[in-house]
């Protein structure tokens, strides 16, 4: 069992095309695990790979609602990839309207996203959520299929930054959230971390974006997953071993 799991990374990016297995070295020594996310098909064909190569490695598939919003959810390609033991999860998937104009893309992002929660229910995986400026939206479209499919529809939002009361509609319907080294710099989800249910709670890098203190400012990578970890217990005034383990339960609870 890991000490540690980061479960959104992108060590599948140009980010780590020089160093790649020093960052897994680093993985290794530190005892952490993580989950490489795919954007679109051609990135989670290479968090397969990854996955395939590297045991601290496991894969995500999917498409984002907008980093390439030419690409529609090829169900048949990603078939291919989904049956992989190591695959645990589908997405990022969800909605963005931070980086695109609701009144325009919403229908293209709904479809996107639907396509890809009736994969992740028709091969029982969880889903890895992405949302900006669309927590209403995202929520609007799951709550209903909570009654339809129960247990099954389950997942993480990942990048979490809203409301308690956000939140736990999230949990209502079998959603944890999680956090990044953001954390480690402002002050502004403390209340929301000390609020969450401990068995709700997952830790995340987001590599190679928003390095935690004290590596703020440089390219991040999973191993740093322990800060995100410490900050967390640290807000909640709970030991930071107890706390290790609990996150790493929970993601276990998620993919197992």
């Amino acid at each position: 069992m890991p000490r540690y799991f980061d479960i959104h990374s992108h060590l599948n990016t140009p980010d780590y095309s020089s160093d790649l297995d020093e960052v897994v070295k680093r993985l290794k020594d530190t005892e952490t695990h993580t989950i490489v996310i795919g954007t679109d098909l051609e990135s989670s064909k290479m968090a397969v790979d990854l996955a395939r190569k590297y045991e601290e490695i496991y894969a995500c598939i999917g498409i984002h609602p907008v980093d390439n919003s030419s690409q529609s959810f090829a169900k048949e390609k990603f078939e291919e990839l989904i049956n992989y033991p190591k695959v645990v999860a589908v997405g990022e998937c969800g909605m963005d309207f931070f980086h695109a104009d609701r009144d325009v893309d919403y229908e293209r992002q709904k479809k996107l996203f639907l396509d890809q929660v009736d994969f992740a229910l028709a091969h029982d995986k969880p889903i890895m959520i992405h949302s900006r400026d669309a927590y209403e939206e995202v929520l609007e479209i799951l709550d209903p299929l909570k009654g339809v499919h129960g247990n099954k529809l389950r997942g993480n939002v990942h990048f979490f930054t809203g409301s308690v009361e956000v939140a736990k509609r999230f949990f209502n319907i079998g959603f944890t959230v999680s956090f990044t080294g953001v954390i480690t710099f402002t002050r502004d989800y403390d209340e929301i971390i000390k609020s969450t249910p401990i068995n709700m709670i997952m830790s995340e890098t987001d590599s190679p974006y928003v390095a935690p203190v004290p590596y703020r400012g440089k390219r991040n990578e999973p191993s740093y997953v322990s800060e995100v970890v410490k900050s967390i217990a640290k807000i909640r005034g709970e030991g930071e071993e107890a706390v290790r383990d609990a996150l790493v339960n929970n993601v276990l609870s998620m993919i197992g």
